[in-house]
């Protein structure tokens, strides 16, 4: 577990939220306060999932080649809101593997709905929910294997957005790797919105396979 960056998004509180759950599933949990972990490769090696929580970080050409080849090789992947899609924006690689860039949020907290598109075990018995938070627009790749989405409206001063079908959720196979992104979870208490926080859960089981 990689946490820190933009102390904004509260990384410390957020990924506290999950460590008893993962260790709860037999998971020995290792913390790392530094991007300087992903130059560890005997740390590196022994993970079957990373989840990143670090918002506006910058990779160097080591830590960004040492964490896409472990996620290549069989490595999970994941992450939630801008811990992982708001970080590492010049590191190219790393942006294909992760699928999706934030580019902003119109409006700030607004209210929203998040629509269920996808028949998969990380959203069984979930159906469409509403949220009051931050309504994250971003660049995504055409292959992603979708969960969940949100519709902009174009208000908030964006009318760019109208009509917009934005992924809230998606899946990414990467290699032998497997990629899990939700971009909600802007603070602990959005996490632990029911829906929220167990398709997060379910996307970190299923990242580490």
């Amino acid at each position: 577990m990689v946490r820190g960056g933009w102390a904004g998004h509260e990384p410390v509180a957020c990924t506290d939220l999950f460590i008893g759950f993962l260790r709860a599933q037999g998971a020995t949990v290792e913390v790392a306060e530094t991007l300087s972990a992903y130059e560890d490769e005997g740390l590196l090696d022994r993970a079957d999932l990373i989840v990143q929580c670090w918002t506006g970080g910058t990779l160097t050409e080591e830590q960004e080649h040492n964490l896409i080849h472990r996620v290549r090789t069989g490595a999970g992947f994941a992450g939630w809101h801008g811990g992982i899609v708001a970080t590492a924006y010049e590191a190219r690689d790393y942006q294909f593997m992760i699928g999706g860039r934030f580019l902003c949020h119109p409006g700030e907290f607004v209210d929203y709905d998040v629509n269920v598109t996808a028949a998969h075990p990380i959203m069984k018995d979930i159906n469409d929910f509403s949220v009051r938070t931050e309504q994250y627009y971003c660049h995504v790749d055409p292959t992603l294997e979708v969960l969940a989405t949100t519709t902009f409206t174009g208000a908030h001063d964006a009318p760019e957005t109208a009509g917009a079908v934005m992924p809230v959720v998606w899946l990414r196979h990467f290699g032998r790797g497997r990629v899990f992104v939700n971009t909600l979870g802007h603070s602990p208490a959005d996490l632990q919105l029911p829906q929220t926080r167990t398709i997060t859960e379910r996307g970190l089981l299923w990242a580490a396979g």
